[in-house]
């Protein structure tokens, strides 16, 4: 397998959402117009809390600073890994990089962030943990580092890259409540050719109506409705090592789909709506970390049925584009059903 550093060097931010009208402008321009701007990595989510943004170094520069603006300290670097192999894959998402990407960075006391997407998972590193990364996996994986759009190999030799291989205290893992809103949703793709045609609407969704119309999507052809787990009681913060390794190993254990996005203060997995898998996530997080057995009967405790409307929508396209905008209704889980974008009601 091979594992791409990518060029894109991201920072990540945090909107309040009473701010969100001195940003509308430069959304606007990052969102829809592309080609005025040259940021090349983009993803906006939005959660009851605030709105969360990645963007490289171009799309930073649109933004004006502000109170309603928080910017986390460390500069990421985005990986992605790709596999030659013809062999079909059962799990879909993070499931399926869970033993050989997560785990051992954790191991290795690097935290991650993820930017799940229906094509592929992105992993962001801090920089200044790159010599560490490249140490841990370059047995697993051929590494590639992008320079001017061409992949060039990097070896365990060449792993420093400039920057200090970073001192880490013992890991001290924390296991963190759990809560799984009753919503449904569905990873779906929506052709990026439509997005003109459609551009008004999510105008008008995003910083406006905060509703989105039931009659533009069409009906998805696979009917495969997903269950979203947020991960954290109190926001997580960005030194902490391990919380999606908490989440993503048991799964793989299971052999169980899911999805993962990380936000400014919280994560989010997305797994089949079943009963079983979502309680199975439950109490494999609660004896993972904790030593004791799984219960045969009975929920976890820390998996909490809320019944606060969690509304968000993220759309992920070509060039690591994000488009996220909100839905008041709940049951909303209907695709523009094509290829190239992904559209997630978390």
């Amino acid at each position: 397998m091979e594992l791409h550093i990518l060029e894109h060097r991201v920072r990540v931010l945090s909107v309040a959402r009473p701010g969100l009208w001195l940003y509308t402008h430069p959304l606007i321009k990052l969102l829809f117009l592309p080609h005025r701007s040259r940021c090349k990595f983009f993803s906006l989510t939005e959660t009851p809390e605030d709105y969360t943004l990645m963007v490289d170094e171009e799309g930073f520069k649109e933004l004006p600073p502000s109170e309603f603006l928080q910017v986390a300290e460390a500069t990421w670097l985005v990986l992605n890994v790709s596999s030659h192999s013809g062999a079909a894959v059962q799990a879909a998402g993070v499931t399926k990089i869970a033993r050989s990407v997560i785990a051992p960075l954790a191991e290795h006391h690097v935290s991650v962030l993820m930017l799940s997407t229906y094509q592929t998972d992105f992993i962001l590193v801090r920089e200044q943990d790159l010599s560490v990364v490249i140490h841990t996996l370059a047995q697993e994986f051929d590494i590639y580092r992008e320079v001017g759009g061409e992949p060039v190999p990097v070896t365990r030799d060449d792993s420093s890259n400039g920057f200090p291989r970073t001192q880490h205290a013992g890991l001290s893992p924390t296991v963190h409540p759990i809560q799984s809103p009753q919503n449904r949703f569905c990873v779906l793709t929506l052709d990026p050719e439509t997005l003109p045609a459609i551009a008004t609407t999510l105008i008008d969704v995003l910083f406006y109506s905060h509703r989105f119309p039931s009659d533009l999507l069409l009906t998805s052809s696979s009917g495969e409705l997903w269950r979203m787990v947020r991960i954290g009681g109190q926001p997580l913060g960005f030194d902490e090592c391990g919380i999606v390794a908490q989440i993503a190993g048991p799964l793989a254990a299971a052999d169980i789909s899911a999805y993962y996005i990380s936000t400014f203060n919280f994560d989010h997995a997305l797994v089949v709506m079943k009963h079983r898998e979502v309680k199975c996530l439950a109490q494999c997080h609660t004896a993972g970390q904790c030593g004791t057995r799984i219960p045969k009967e009975g929920q976890d405790p820390r998996l909490k049925e809320s019944t606060r409307p969690v509304t968000e929508w993220t759309v992920v396209g070509p060039c690591l584009r994000t488009y996220g905008f909100s839905c008041r209704e709940a049951d909303i889980w209907r695709l523009l059903h094509r290829t190239g974008f992904l559209l997630l009601h978390l």
